[in-house]
């Protein structure tokens, strides 16, 4: 059953450099340090000018934050550290556990509606909802009526094996579809009308349970697997009682809020507002915001929640300028996420040791994948270098050089998830010099317009445009590329 309450996903968190000027201030041509490692104001000023991007202030704090954390992570990766301390990890996991108590939380209240859902399977049996699983196989557009006869050949040849038992396995190996087999091809639940006519038709001929022959649309050929309710029944619930399921929790977040007796302080906005141009600076900030049931509010507690947004500190900026209504609303959201966990708290609501299992394999592939992809991972650093910082230096050499690549677009970007990210700048020290930066960004935009200037001085005075196209106007921006043709998706509601 999809959960309602508005517990944010958490997403990124940046460390206060706390005391840099301390630690930079004599070094005014280092933008950055991160463990032994410094980048500095050359450094960042050839990144910045490799860059596919206008210079500006936030493209430099982005690629310095980039490089601060693949540094991190190939000083971790010289010490062979798997940063697996089970505290530590919880702390930088705590918007995902307190969004999971938060969810088992309202799961016991879901439970207190009293909502009839008996005429659920009722509507299922009688197909007013439809569920399914399909290996799609793909005939590409302009395919000759050759083509698309051999892959309907192959389509058969897999229905042949297929079983209502095997099913889910023979479409995480066969289906075509664009993140399908991650799905075992499963299309969840669907009302009538939703899907192509043929598609919907073969669906509505099976018994739940029944697998179908070989079914042609337009997107391919389709082997279906009609869902049974018990698989579904949940998302069916959702789908039939959908709407007196919402009514019934903006009743309980309503009550919810007016017990939880929110009350801000006076200079609230001006809090918030002052707290959002530095975050990581505030982040043991104990200035109460307001108070509630569920305890005091304190700048420290927003910046925590905070953490569970994807562009943190494009919020924070938008927080400085918004209207105060703006800002008031924002806190108020945060806080009922907060009394629906004090709500939690009193009843007991913890995660089981194998949900917390599962999270901390989850951080630790997250490792292990991240150095993989820029290719430092203890194994391959041990083999070429036998010290500590031999393999410190090495590492650091192989993130540099993906960087390069990275900023010519010849390499894909590495996301390093906040969680990690916070405990790579717990564990290790980092340092950023903002004045050093600004150098930077100045020196790159020197760079970058002597380049320009270059060019267009060198350019032969004969270049024409091909094809009959006009040459823009002198100083206006070059036609943008044509988009790539979408990749063919699965079945799609009829119009």
């Amino acid at each position: 059953m999809k959960r309602s309450i508005a517990i944010f996903m958490i997403v990124g968190v940046l460390v206060a450099c706390e005391g840099f000027k301390k630690a930079m201030g004599s070094h005014s041509d280092v933008v950055a340090k991160a463990g032994p490692q410094e980048l500095t104001v050359d450094r960042l000023s050839a990144l910045l000018s490799q860059a596919k991007v206008p210079v500006t202030a936030d493209i430099a704090r982005a690629i310095t934050n980039v490089w601060v954390d693949y540094e991190l992570l190939a000083v971790a990766a010289a010490h062979d550290d798997s940063l697996s301390d089970p505290k530590t990890i919880d702390d930088a996991l705590w918007p995902i556990i307190a969004q999971m108590r938060a969810g088992k939380w309202h799961d016991e209240v879901v439970k207190t509606f009293h909502i009839d859902t008996s005429g659920a399977e009722a509507k299922f049996n009688a197909g007013d909802v439809l569920a399914a699983r399909h290996i799609l196989f793909m005939v590409p557009t302009g395919a000759t009526p050759a083509q698309s006869d051999s892959i309907r050949k192959v389509a058969e040849g897999v229905r042949a094996q297929v079983t209502p038992s095997n099913f889910t396995q023979m479409a995480q190996k066969y289906t075509q579809e664009p993140g399908g087999a991650q799905r075992g091809g499963d299309l969840g639940v669907f009302p009538k009308g939703a899907m192509v006519p043929q598609f919907e038709q073969a669906v509505a001929a099976l018994k739940p349970g029944q697998v179908s022959p070989v079914v042609k649309t337009q997107f391919g050929y389709h082997i279906i697997r009609r869902s049974t309710y018990p698989e579904v029944a949940a998302e069916v619930a959702q789908r039939v009682n959908g709407p007196a399921l919402q009514a019934a929790d903006s009743v309980y977040i309503s009550k919810l809020e007016a017990a939880g007796d929110i009350q801000f302080k006076p200079n609230a906005v001006a809090t918030i507002k002052d707290a959002a141009k530095d975050l990581d600076a505030h982040r043991a900030d104990k200035t109460v915001i307001a108070t509630s049931k569920a305890g005091d509010f304190t700048v420290a507690r927003l910046t925590r929640w905070m953490e569970a947004f994807q562009q943190r500190e494009d919020l924070g900026k938008r927080l400085q300028t918004a209207p105060d209504s703006i800002v008031l609303s924002f806190a108020k959201n945060v806080l009922r996420n907060e009394l629906v966990l004090h709500q939690a708290d009193s009843a007991k609501i913890a995660l089981s040791p194998d949900e917390m299992k599962e999270l901390h394999a989850k951080f630790t592939e997250v490792v292990g994948s991240s150095w993989e992809q820029l290719g430092i991972s203890p194994k391959s650093l041990a083999d070429s270098a036998k010290t500590v910082p031999a393999r410190e230096k090495l590492a650091s050499a192989r993130v540099n050089a993906y960087l390069d690549k990275l900023m010519l677009q010849q390499a894909g970007f590495v996301q390093v998830p906040p969680p990690l990210e916070m405990v790579l700048k717990q564990k290790y020290n980092v340092t950023i010099n903002g004045a050093a930066m600004d150098k930077a960004v100045a020196s790159s935009t020197a760079l970058k317009s002597k380049a320009d200037s270059t060019r267009a001085k060198n350019a032969p005075p004969t270049e024409v445009p091909m094809g009959g196209m006009q040459m823009p106007p002198q100083g206006a921006p070059a036609p943008a590329p044509a988009p790539p043709a979408p990749a063919p998706a699965p079945p799609k509601p009829h119009n």
